[in-house]
């Protein structure tokens, strides 16, 4: 099927034209008895005027031709109604428009090749009903390009799979004609979004004069549930996608410095906050040995309270030997356990009269010296879900007293169970009198 021959005395003639382009009548050539000399202008066999069920008007190459691309071709209806449509578009548009045009080395056909009447531009108008890959249109397209000619695709297919892959659009039937459905855009609020259909002749129009050019998009496409690669728009579209581009890459600086003054301010905050607690932790630390050393040197002696510690405070002797193991530290029970500053806890102190721990104390009495003090102090737990319930509740509390560092908390493991020792016999007329010394090692502590 095709809509171009040549007459052995008028030149070429296109079926589609009423004139046949020469100033002729379709029936000069249709049942035209003898058979009008006409001859196919690829291979020079002869073809007959023919005109289909549906009423179109084509020439078809007499039998037994020889190999010849139109012969071969096998376009259906559609696909020449589209190209028809095409060329008169693009005649609408005040191209010259000519079907079927084969290039000089034979490596490309243009189904329509819209040309300037000024010969200053060409576009191949190519109608793709058919099934193709994007890298087969892509390459067809690239050999036009290479031979100075433009393109545009166009499909009246639901869903072109190589739309936007090369210069193509979508059309879609309106009333009599066609219009451009997909492929079109405008750039509005920070996205990409279809126009309203226009006639395929307005867009070859906008198309041939430049008004609209093909255009990579670098923001989302607000229609439909698909991305393509490259679109139509105008000129002052892109330029509406680039100042957006720029006053997005500004907020995002802007931003970006807001942050960082930010995390500057928080940063000279904390190191702010991280001194005074250095120094507040420092001087709780230092009023809490003052006031062991207070209790140590008190002419009542040492209270006998070590060995009730022991008893109550099950992971107090795990706590000595875990700081003798892991820290190499030497500590004994401090004998200032009833101050409050200790929120209910167990002091360790080491050799130097410095506290060092603080066994299990007890959430609800962390406040005022309490706080300051053990904010800074390593916590000593039997188990993790003693610790993990310490921090709990105080981050829990109705007034939550967390330091900004968190808590130094560590676990010690249970006690090992001991067999209990038979009580030595007790002097008659008196009780046995157990007492403690709180500044000895845990193996003296543990004699009863």
């Amino acid at each position: 099927m095709a809509f171009r021959a040549v007459h052995a005395e008028w030149g070429t003639v296109f079926a589609h034209l009423p004139d046949l382009g020469c100033g002729r009548a379709w029936e000069t050539v249709w049942k035209a008895r003898p058979a009008a000399p006409l001859a196919c202008p690829e291979c020079l066999h002869p073809l007959h005027a023919k005109v289909s069920r549906g009423g179109l008007r084509f020439f078809a190459h007499a039998p037994r031709p020889p190999h010849c691309e139109i012969a071969l071709q096998g376009e259906s209806e559609a696909h020449h109604l589209l190209k028809l449509e095409l060329a008169g578009a693009a005649r609408d548009a005040g191209a010259h428009a000519e079907l079927e045009v084969r290039s000089a080395d034979g490596s490309w056909r243009a189904d329509v090749l819209a040309t300037d009447p000024a010969g200053t531009w060409r576009m191949a108008l190519e109608a793709q009903l058919s099934p193709i890959t994007a890298d087969g249109i892509t390459a067809r397209t690239e050999r036009m390009r290479a031979d100075g000619v433009t393109s545009c695709w166009f499909s009246d297919r639901p869903r072109p799979p190589w739309l936007g892959a090369v210069p193509s659009l979508r059309l879609d039937a309106a009333g009599a004609g066609l219009v451009v459905a997909e492929g079109l855009v405008k750039f509005t609020g920070g996205s990409w979004t279809a126009v309203p259909p226009v006639p395929v002749a307005d867009f070859l129009r906008w198309a041939f004069s430049g008004k609209v050019e093909q255009h990579a998009p670098r923001s989302p496409l607000g229609y439909p549930a698909r991305q393509l690669a490259r679109v139509w728009t105008a000129r002052t579209y892109v330029a509406a996608e680039d100042a957006h581009l720029v006053e997005v890459r500004r907020r995002e600086q802007e931003r970006e410095r807001r942050l960082a003054e930010q995390r500057a301010k928080a940063a000279k905050r904390r190191a702010e906050i991280d001194a005074s607690n250095v120094v507040s932790r420092a001087e709780a630390l230092e009023l809490a040995a003052a006031a062991e050393e207070q209790v140590r040197l008190a002419p009542s002696g040492p209270a006998e309270v070590s060995h009730h510690v022991l008893k109550m405070n099950r992971g107090v002797r795990r706590a000595i030997a875990y700081l003798a193991q892991e820290f190499g530290i030497a500590a004994e029970i401090g004998w200032s356990s009833s101050d409050p500053r200790w929120a209910g806890g167990t002091p360790l102190i080491a050799e130097d009269g410095t506290p060092v721990a603080v066994v299990d104390p007890a959430p609800y009495l962390i406040k005022g010296e309490a706080f300051r003090l053990l904010a800074g102090m390593l916590l000593l737990f039997a188990t993790p879900a003693d610790a993990q319930r310490f921090d709990r509740t105080t981050r829990g509390a109705r007034k939550p007293r967390v330091p900004v560092d968190g808590w130094k908390m560590q676990h010690t493991g249970p006690e090992p169970p001991t067999s209990p020792a038979a009580p030595a016999a007790a002097p008659k007329g008196r009780a046995p009198r157990l007492v403690s010394r709180p500044w000895a090692r845990a193996a003296d502590v543990d004699a009863e």
